[in-house]
């Protein structure tokens, strides 16, 4: 095999694949890159078995065939060449050893066959979804936030894509939060609900571009999910399970209704939690009268009180909330004001626009009323 690329090209398509190689695996084959130049195009594939990203790169064949690399090792190479125009050059022989050379710089590594990797698993294309990449791109950003970190409970570690006609909606909950958010798509499908892991659609957000004019397509199979976009295929296993019910947790009912100036409500937030240390677990708590809301946060460094002007319909209330609940759900809403549905001291907050393309439900926390 002998192939030749510009630098750049190349270490793009290895930055996209390098996503998909586990950093802990019994099977040191899916520690490397596969190279495949045994057609025309030149694909880089990296595939975990829950993961998998194949991408087509720019370049030259001159000869025919397909190597595995160790991805690291490669990666690396491959980044310390000259600048990005230079012509990386890529040589191997029946016995896998293969020279990558780049102007002035030689290297020789040994690589393995091909054959013996794990191509991705083949999905057919019935059902599926177009969207753009930015509309991807800022629904995966506007709820990745609110899923749980840990494994203890599975459901909680992926995404919600539920499909009904036209509309696509996106849940994410980690046990003390959620968010949701819809999206009008262009035509109508038939009706899907899959769990998408968490890890899978954060590195996806990191390759997609973000261009309104460019789409993705997403196809469902019964155990995977691919998206296609660009030069690019990502494919991933599915969470397996029924997803919490969500309706379940929805409420129109509220006794207080709260529209607030969004950057002046988070800029006070973002203030007070400077006062407030990794595992500290203080609450801000939050006054709300006839034209003000008071936030008040108390903790072992100090003491920070604020005022605000909103408009508020319904009663008084008193209210105590993890702040970086709040500060997760502000930064990524784009609204000039928000509005806040509550009910008691007890019950979630819901913060949502009119049309509910955007929901965000926060659970309160205690707080002590004679400390306030």
């Amino acid at each position: 095999m002998k192939l030749t690329f510009k630098k750049d090209d190349l270490l793009n398509g290895i930055n996209i694949v390098l996503k998909a190689v586990p950093s802990k695996t019994t099977m040191s084959i899916l520690e490397c890159i596969l190279i495949d130049a045994s057609t025309g195009d030149i694909k880089l594939t990296a595939n975990d078995m829950e993961l998998g990203i194949e991408t087509r790169v720019e370049g030259s064949v001159l000869e025919k065939g397909k190597i595995a690399l160790d991805a690291r090792l490669f990666s690396e190479i491959v980044r310390k060449l000259s600048s990005g125009d230079a012509e990386v050059v890529i040589e191997s022989d029946e016995k896998y050893n293969t020279v990558i050379s780049c102007e002035n710089s030689v290297f020789k590594i040994q690589g393995k066959d091909g054959d013996e990797f794990s191509y991705l698993p083949y999905i057919e294309k019935n059902q599926y979804i177009c969207l753009s990449q930015f509309t991807l791109k800022e629904v995966i950003r506007q709820t990745i936030f609110s899923i749980s970190p840990n494994d203890s409970n599975k459901m909680m570690t992926g995404e919600l894509f539920e499909v009904k006609g036209s509309e696509l909606r996106v849940v994410s909950l980690d046990g003390h939060r959620m968010s949701i958010r819809k999206v009008v798509l262009k035509d109508n499908y038939s009706d899907i609900k899959v769990i998408v892991p968490g890890k899978t659609l954060s590195e996806i957000s990191k390759i997609l571009g973000g261009d309104a004019e460019k789409e993705v397509l997403i196809f469902f199979g019964p155990n995977h999910i691919l998206f296609e976009f660009d030069d690019t295929l990502v494919v991933s296993r599915l969470i397996e399970g029924e997803y919490f019910k969500v309706d379940q947790m929805l409420s129109n009912d509220y006794e207080t209704r709260v529209t607030v100036n969004k950057r002046e409500f988070l800029d006070c937030i973002e203030r007070a939690s400077i006062l407030i240390r990794e595992n500290d677990k203080k609450p801000i708590i939050i006054n709300i009268t006839d034209a003000n809301m008071a936030l008040k946060l108390n903790s072992s460094f100090g003491t920070m009180n604020a005022e605000i002007l909103i408009h508020k319909t319904g009663k008084d209330i008193m209210i105590g909330f993890n702040p970086k609940f709040l500060i997760d759900a502000l930064r990524i809403i784009d609204d000039e004001e928000v509005t806040l549905y509550l009910m008691n001291p007890k019950s979630p907050c819901f913060i949502k626009d009119e049309e509910e393309n955007y929901i965000y439900l926060i659970l309160p926390v205690n707080f002590n009323a004679a400390s306030v």
